[in-house]
């Protein structure tokens, strides 16, 4: 979750990096007791997010900046579209541009993407997701920009949930252990409140993974075919998450086979920032 907390943190960190000792380029050039107004505005169409994270931007630099927004997290706004209204000391107006802008254009990136992946999939019961593919130390905003988008959160973390990938089945029935019952052990001794989820690669993983009675089964890198062939297996037994291989051209028909999750790591890790601008005018208006 998206906190203040972690929001403050991070842009003063952001802003630190910035502007170590201070604006100087301000300070020299511009007036102390200058006002100014900025508009931000689309420079193409997209899906708006971080409206906190770029207020943060300005009230962490200075507490007399107010920032109007005319959008909110999760809206669409058109190329030219005014999103909102930034006005106070011009010095620190100016401070706090960049990083506004940084937080802003990057999640506002990842919820047109991640709308996009949404859309595609729009009338199958499949619902995209996001990966830990994340910029460190930005996965809640990340996250949160997925949501605007219209995405749902997969794991937090490595603490949230157990996933059994191929390294880890391998280390568990190292000296020819039995699958399922290694795993059904693994399922009596978590909490109730705990998620399983076991990853499998080929057709014939799903039944000993099934018979352990996990919450989830991931069908990493299978073809659109065998993928309707697992989910025809599991037959509503757990959930079913399809993984690998996901992009904008082949979404659409990994929906179509039935599966219940969609995992891309591509919502994160290769959306692009998007084109917005900050047009800052010295007087108030």
């Amino acid at each position: 979750m998206l906190t203040q907390r972690i929001i403050d943190e991070a842009v003063s960190r952001a802003l630190t990096e910035d502007a170590p000792w201070g604006d100087i380029t301000s300070q020299y050039l511009i007036p102390e007791s200058a006002q100014a107004t900025a508009e931000l505005r689309a420079r193409e169409a997209g899906v708006f997010s971080g409206a906190q994270v770029f207020e943060a931007a300005f009230l962490l630099t200075d507490g007399n900046i107010r920032v109007e927004f005319k959008i909110a997290d999760g809206e669409n706004f058109e190329a030219g579209q005014l999103l909102a209204v930034v006005s106070g000391p011009a010095r620190a107006v100016l401070t706090g541009e960049r990083i506004g802008l940084n937080f802003v254009q990057r999640m506002s990136g990842i919820a047109t993407l991640t709308a996009q992946y949404v859309a595609l999939v729009e009338g199958t019961k499949a619902r995209i997701v996001d990966t830990r593919k994340t910029t460190p130390g930005l996965r809640a905003f990340e996250r949160h920009a997925v949501l605007s988008g219209g995405g749902r959160n997969h794991r937090f973390s490595l603490s949230d949930a157990v996933m059994a990938k191929d390294n880890h089945l391998a280390v568990l029935t190292e000296g020819g252990k039995d699958l399922t019952t290694e795993l059904a052990r693994v399922k009596r001794e978590l909490p109730h409140t705990t998620h399983l989820e076991v990853e499998v690669d080929r057709l014939e993983q799903i039944a000993p993974v099934l018979a352990a009675g996990v919450d989830t089964i991931m069908l990493d890198n299978f073809s659109t075919d065998d993928l309707r062939a697992g989910v025809a297996l599991i037959a509503g037994r757990c959930t079913v998450e399809a993984s690998g291989g996901v992009n904008l051209s082949t979404v659409a028909a990994i929906a179509s086979t039935g599966v219940d999750v969609i995992s891309v790591g591509a919502l994160t890790h290769s959306a692009r920032a998007l084109d917005l601008g900050l047009d800052v005018r010295i007087g108030k208006n």
